[in-house]
C-alpha cells in the first residue's frame, strides 16, 4: 500500500549547488575574511576555522568553548521539578518504599532505567524496573499502572516518558502511588498531575540546555539526589559516577540528541570510560561486537553498540538489554550479549527485506508515506530512516493492521515531524497514541483515519516547505585537493569530536582524483574498496552501499568523503569513507 504525503526544506541562500546525478552537492560558503582572520590570530588553522564557522562559531571565544575538553555539567537543581523530585525520593528512601522505574524500550529509555537502578540500589532502595514491550506502546498505560499497584509500588519514577500521561498518573494516585516524571519531550498541554515533573522543555525552565535525553535527565537526578545526601558517588571522579556517565553517553547518542553543550561533554567523557569500563555487560557487548580493547567514540556507539541494544526491543523485549547493563556476572553478561548479537542479525535481515518492498510501494511526494501488513513494528523506524537518507525528505512507514496501524516517522531538520503530528491530531479526530521529537516520532492510529492523516500531513508540508527543499542534496564542508590535505588533518578534525546530530563529521570534496583500483566487498558485493591517487599521493578508500555508484571504466572521479583512521596490528592508516562520487566530466 503506497501513500502520497508531505514535507521538506533545506537550501540556504547563496550556497552553491553542484548537481551529481539525483543528488546535489552543496558546498558551504567560505568563512568571512574577518572571522577567518580573528580565528587565525588566535592560532586556529584555516581549515579548522572553516569547519568551526560551518558549526556556528564566529569568534575565538566561541571556538575555545566549542573545542574545550573540560567537563560541562550544569546545576541539576536548575531543572524544573528537580528539588521536589529529590525530596520525594529522599522520603521513599527513609520510609523504605518500593520504587518502580518506568522506562521505554529504546536505548535512551533502557539506559535511563539502568542509571537510576544503579544509582538507587546502593542507597538501599528496592527498585522494580518496568520496561514495556513494544506492543504496549510508548509511555505509561493504565494496564501498566494497575500492574505496578499489584506489585505494591509506592512511588513511580518515569524516565524518557510520562509528560503526557495525564490520565495514567491520575489513576496511579487513586491507587495510592505517587509519580515523579523525568522526560525530555515537549509538554503540549501543561504538566501532568505528578508530585514532580522534571523536564527541561517546560515553559518555566531555567535550565541553560534544553536538549538532554532521558538518560541525561536520569543522570542529573542521580547527581542531585547524591549531592543532597552529601555523597560524591555520582560524581565524574568516582567509579560509579563514570559508569553512570557511560550509560548516559549511550542513551544520548542513540537518541540522536544534538552533541552540543552538556550532551557533548557527556558523550566525550562517557565514551572514553566505555573503553575501560568496569561494567561486565558493556565489556561483553564490546567483545561480541569484536570491539574489545578498542577506543570507543560516538560513531562506535551509533553504528555498533546502539543497534545491538536496540535490537532487543525491536525483535523481542528490551529487558534483555536492561539486564545486560545491570549484570555483574561475566558469564551471564556474555550470554545476554550473545542474544543481542543474534537479534541484531535478525533485525538486519528483516530491515533489508522491508526496505526492498518499500522501494516498490513508495510514491514520490514531498513526504513519503508507505505501509504494508508484513512490516514489523520493530523495524519500521529503521526503514523510515533509510528512506530519508535516500530521498532527502521526511518519511512515514506503517505497519498496517485491520483496525489499528502503527507508524514510525523520520524527518529532516527543516520539518519538525513531532510538531506536525501534534498539529494534525485535531483534524483527524486524534491518534490513539503519538509523540516524539523534531526528527523522529511515532503513533498508533485507527486504520480508517489513514487517508485523512495523509491529506493533513501533505497540506501541512506543502504549506511549510518550498520546492527547492525537495531536491536531494549532500552538504559539504569545503572543497580541498586530495593530494594537498594537511598532514595533521585528522588531528585537527578530531578536536571537533564527538560527532553526531548537531555536529556532523566534516565532509570534504576533492576533484579529478585518479582511480587506481576498485573492488567490491561484503557478502552481497554491495560495498567498494578503492585505491585513489592525487598528485602522487595514494589513499585507501571505502564506499559503503555504493558498489553501483562508480561508472564503468572511470579513470578519475570527483569524490565526497569523510576521514577515518584504520587501526590494525598496532598501525594507523588514514582512510577515506566515500559518501558520494561521480566520474570526472
Amino acid at each position: 500500500m503506497g501513500f502520497e504525503t508531505a514535507s521538506s526544506s533545506l537550501t540556504p541562500e547563496s550556497t552553491p549547488l553542484v548537481t551529481s546525478g539525483q543528488r546535489a552537492w552543496r558546498v558551504r560558503p567560505p568563512v568571512p575574511t574577518e572571522i577567518r582572520s580573528a580565528l587565525g590570530r588566535a592560532g586556529y588553522h584555516p581549515l579548522l576555522a572553516q569547519l568551526l564557522y560551518n558549526r556556528g562559531v564566529a569568534d575565538a571565544h566561541q571556538a575555545q568553548t566549542f573545542l574545550s575538553t573540560e567537563p560541562v555539567s550544569h546545576d541539576p537543581l536548575a531543572l524544573p521539578g528537580m528539588a521536589a523530585a529529590v525530596q520525594r525520593l529522599r522520603r521513599a528512601l527513609e520510609l523504605r518504599e518500593k520504587v518502580a522505574v518506568f522506562g521505554d524500550f529504546d536505548v535512551d529509555g533502557v539506559t535511563a532505567t539502568a542509571i537510576l537502578a544503579r544509582a538507587l540500589k546502593p542507597l538501599g532502595c528496592e527498585i522494580l524496573p518496568y520496561i514495556p514491550h513494544r506492543e504496549e506502546g510508548h509511555g505509561l498505560t493504565l494496564p501498566a499502572v494497575r500492574t505496578l499497584a499489584g506489585w505494591g509500588v509506592d512511588l513511580i519514577v518515569t524516565v524518557d516518558c510520562g509528560v503526557t500521561s495525564y490520565d495514567e498518573i491520575a489513576a496511579a494516585a487513586e491507587l495510592g502511588m505517587d509519580t515523579i516524571v523525568t522526560d525530555h519531550h515537549l509538554v503540549p498541554e501543561g504538566p501532568p498531575p505528578a508530585c514532580a515533573v522534571v523536564d527541561p522543555r517546560l515553559p518555566n525552565s531555567q535550565y541553560p540546555f534544553p536538549n538532554l535525553t532521558g538518560a541525561g535527565l536520569a543522570l542529573k537526578l542521580a547527581q542531585a539526589l547524591y549531592h543532597s545526601m552529601g555523597r560524591q558517588d555520582a560524581g565524574p571522579d568516582t567509579s560509579s559516577g563514570r559508569t553512570l556517565l557511560s550509560l548516559a553517553a549511550l542513551g544520548t547518542v542513540a537518541d540522536v540528541a544534538p552533541l552540543l553543550d552538556e550532551n557533548r561533554s557527556i558523550v566525550r567523557h562517557g565514551a572514553r570510560e566505555m573503553g575501560q569500563s568496569s561494567m561486565a555487560g558493556l565489556r561483553a557487548l564490546l567483545r561480541s561486537a569484536r570491539m574489545e580493547g578498542r577506543a570507543v567514540d560516538s560513531e562506535t556507539i551509533a553504528w555498533i553498540l546502539a543497534p545491538r541494544l536496540n535490537a532487543a526491543g525491536r525483535m523481542g523485549h528490551a529487558s534483555v538489554s536492561y539486564d545486560l547493563l545491570v549484570e555483574e556476572s561475566e558469564e551471564k553478561a556474555a550470554a545476554l550479549a550473545a542474544i543481542l548479537e543474534e537479534q541484531n542479525r535478525e533485525r538486519q535481515r528483516l530491515t533489508g527485506e522491508a526496505l526492498e518492498k518499500t522501494r516498490t510501494l513508495v510514491e514520490m511526494a514531498p513526504l513519503l508515506m508507505v505501509g504494508d501488513p508484513s512490516f514489523s513494528p520493530g523495524i519500521i523506524g529503521l526503514v523510515a530512516g533509510r528512506l530519508v537518507e535516500e530521498f532527502s525528505r521526511p518519511a512515514v512507514v506503517l505497519s498496517l493492521g485491520q483496525d489499528v496501524c502503527r507508524g514510525s516517522c523520520r524527518s529532516i531538520p527543516e520539518f519538525d515531524i513531532g510538531a506536525a503530528l501534534h498539529q494534525v491530531a485535531p483534524a483527524i479526530g486524534g491518534f490513539i497514541r503519538y509523540g516524539g521529537h523534531p526528527q523522529a516520532a511515532g503513533f498508533s492510529v485507527a486504520t480508517e483515519k489513514l487517508p485523512l492523516l495523509r491529506r493533513s500531513l501533505v497540506a501541512l508540508a506543502r504549506e511549510t516547505l518550498g520546492e527547492e527543499a525537495l531536491q536531494p542534496h549532500r552538504d559539504i564542508d569545503m572543497e580541498l585537493p586530495l593530494g594537498g590535505l594537511p598532514r595533521d588533518i585528522y588531528r585537527l578534525i578530531q578536536g571537533l569530536a564527538p560527532f553526531g546530530a548537531g555536529n556532523p563529521a566534516p565532509v570534504f570534496l576533492s576533484r579529478n582524483v585518479q582511480v587506481v583500483d576498485a573492488r567490491t566487498m561484503g557478502g552481497n558485493g554491495e560495498h567498494l574498496r578503492m585505491k585513489l591517487r592525487d598528485k602522487g599521493v595514494g589513499w585507501d578508500a571505502v564506499a559503503f552501499r555504493q558498489s553501483g555508484s562508480l561508472p564503468a571504466n572511470a579513470q578519475s572521479v570527483d569524490v565526497v568523503y569523510t576521514l577515518a583512521m584504520d587501526r590494525w596490528n598496532g598501525q594507523e592508516t588514514l582512510r577515506l569513507n566515500v559518501v558520494d562520487m561521480r566520474a570526472t566530466g
